[in-house]
């Protein structure tokens, strides 16, 4: 990353934020208050939830019978909340189900009445002891009664678990799993025909990663993070430190790589690819990194769209725009504010069919810029189109950020009623509506070539 590509970067992102008003709070009506002071472009306010003083993370949601439930893990809690969000002015806190005691209970996928929750030895500084006993691998339930899950089985790694997993709905769950002998987590597929005794149906690795085999890792960071996402026979990879891998699993046994991208160098080391979604009909997938350093020190973490009509060797066609502060704001860039900056989530569940399907807006998490917009109808030229950044937690709830208490925002899911949840390290559960223009037509990235 050049200093130039970076200043054309940001001002690009310059340019867009001028032409866009910054809105302070209106009056909402919510079960909790909504908290004031936050900063908002196109996007607004509909309800606030404190979530019984337990702040969320990762998120899905289902639709029952008319009433809409939101299902969430949690940092400094070990469990999962549901909450009724039929109501977006009034969400409800309906059941917190514990999870296991020094267990990171951090994220469940949903489809149908299938529930999917991974557990994960926790990082060091995070909460967890390391040296306790803690569970691991990924939990089975069934939600037919979406307020009572029950559990059906567990399906467990011999390690430290499983971090992000994608569940699609039939047989197969789709994990990123850190195994025995393996450095950092590998991908693996589980076949949980009978709930009650899963099993592993395969496995894929980055050639290095097999140390119990005698490999020899290249660089450090090298673990699938997941979830790895399916489109049919084709997994798309989010392969941090080594990057984009797309994998065919017409063979579930022997998975095979196709193409590869990687980001690193020039791009953040540890998660250089973060988050990965194909965007069907397009032959564009969009990646992200994952920003780690607080007060951005660390190279800058990406969030592109790329180009896969080869799928065999994918190409980077475009970079979002670096997000600027909002006028007033006083800090003159984000990096300046503290905490973390830059990409994190994104709306990824697009195999749910109550989830807003991914159209030419992409919704992502920046820690402390909040939820950005981007319009991507012109895969070379993405713009900023909206935002929304919460106020600064009043209250500490976990040892992260571990200096300035800013607002970290963590995980986005927009349900096909155009409402958007975030939820951040510190503070409740917001939902807002984006407000702004949405675009009529998107280009392919073989569009212009």
């Amino acid at each position: 990353m050049t200093v130039g590509l970076m200043r054309a970067l940001g001002r690009r992102a310059l340019a867009a934020s001028a032409a866009i008003a910054v809105s302070w709070p209106a009056a909402v009506v919510s079960a909790d208050p909504v908290p004031k002071n936050f900063a908002a472009s196109n996007v607004e306010a509909v309800g606030y939830s404190e979530i019984d003083g337990r702040p969320g993370f990762k998120m899905s949601i289902r639709e029952v019978g008319g009433r809409w439930y939101l299902y969430m893990g949690h940092l400094w809690d070990r469990g999962w909340t549901i909450m009724d969000v039929t109501t977006p002015a009034t969400p409800k806190v309906v059941k917190f189900v514990p999870g296991p005691d020094n267990t990171w209970t951090i994220q469940m996928e949903v489809h149908g009445s299938t529930m999917v929750t991974a557990l994960q030895q926790g990082g060091a500084g995070w909460g967890t002891d390391p040296d306790k006993p803690f569970d691991e691998g990924f939990l089975i339930w069934d939600i037919s009664d979406p307020v009572n899950p029950k559990r059906l089985g567990q399906w467990k790694t011999g390690g430290r678990g499983t971090h992000r997993n994608g569940y699609f709905g039939g047989r197969y769950v789709h994990t990123a799993a850190a195994m025995p002998g393996y450095e950092g987590q590998i991908y693996v597929i589980v076949d949980i025909q009978d709930p009650a005794n899963p099993v592993e149906a395969g496995r894929w690795w980055v050639p290095g990663q097999h140390v119990a085999g005698g490999e020899k890792p290249p660089e450090a960071g090298i673990s699938i993070h997941g979830p790895p996402m399916v489109d049919g026979n084709t997994a798309y990879l989010d392969y941090g430190a080594a990057g984009m891998r797309i994998v065919d699993i017409s063979d579930i046994k022997q998975p095979k790589l196709i193409g590869a991208l990687d980001f690193t160098p020039p791009f953040n080391s540890s998660i250089g690819v973060h988050s990965i979604m194909p965007m069907k009909g397009r032959n564009l997938v969009w990646v992200n990194g994952e920003a780690i350093g607080e007060g951005c020190n660390e190279p800058l973490p990406q969030a592109s769209l790329i180009d896969i009509s080869n799928p065999g060797s994918p190409r980077l066609m475009s970079t979002m725009p670096i997000p600027v502060p909002p006028p007033g704001a006083p800090y003159k860039n984000f990096c300046d504010k503290g905490g973390r900056f830059g990409p994190h989530n994104i709306n990824q569940h697009q195999h749910h069919p109550d989830v807003e399907k991914q159209g030419n807006l992409m919704y992502a998490t920046y820690f402390n810029a909040g939820l950005r917009v981007f319009d991507i109808s012109d895969a070379r030229l993405p713009k900023e189109v909206g935002y929304f950044v919460p106020p600064d937690p009043v209250k500490r709830y976990g040892p992260v950020p571990k200096e300035k208490l800013v607002v970290q925002t963590e995980d986005v899911l927009v349900d096909r009623r155009g409402y958007i949840y975030i939820t951040n390290k510190n503070q409740g559960l917001w939902i807002l509506r984006y407000t702004g223009r949405k675009p009529a037509t998107a280009n392919s990235a073989a569009a212009g070539q």
